[in-house]
């Protein structure tokens, strides 16, 4: 509790450096979409985009929204949401990020936020979660327990329990 505390004063404190999107697969470039409008009022910070839409149609959204094709690193090792962190996560912190704004729909952020306290905060990077609206109901906490668990596996491991020998890490 008090690790969670500090996180979240320390995430206040710290602005930001970084957009880190977490793509998925029912998307359909919503996420895409709002980020693309989120970078505009933010205009001096890199984007990571972790396992989201196909390339060519993201490009095009953040280009109809004027933001620079070299904000843009867009990353598809990731199969599921831990792996959204843990293939991003070293790079992240290699390019002195601290702080990153989290974006993922609504329904997905409690998921989310869990895994990224775990993953990110295990090399330093807070985030401030920014939620993309959407109608579907919450997931099930279920989800978050086994994901938070799967994170907590990785920072011990370096796995995160696909069977994808690739994933050890």
């Amino acid at each position: 509790m008090l690790w969670w505390g500090y996180n979240e004063i320390k995430s206040q404190l710290e602005p930001p450096q970084a957009i880190l999107v977490l793509g998925g697969s029912t998307t359909k470039l919503e996420r895409e979409k709002f980020t693309a409008e989120f970078a505009r009022k933010h205009p001096n910070i890199p984007i990571w985009i972790s396992g989201g839409s196909p390339p060519q149609p993201t490009q095009k959204v953040f280009a109809k929204a004027g933001v620079s094709p070299k904000r843009l690193h867009l990353d598809y090792e990731a199969s599921n949401t831990v792996e959204n962190f843990t293939t991003i996560v070293d790079e992240l912190k290699s390019s002195g990020i601290k702080n990153v704004y989290l974006i993922t729909s609504d329904y997905h952020m409690r998921r989310a936020r869990i895994i990224g306290e775990i993953v990110l905060g295990s090399r330093g990077i807070s985030f401030k979660p920014v939620t993309v609206p959407s109608r579907q109901a919450s997931e099930p906490i279920q989800k978050s327990i086994r994901d938070g668990a799967r994170a907590l596996v990785w920072v011990v491991t370096g796995y995160t329990g696909d069977n994808d020998p690739k994933d050890q890490r």
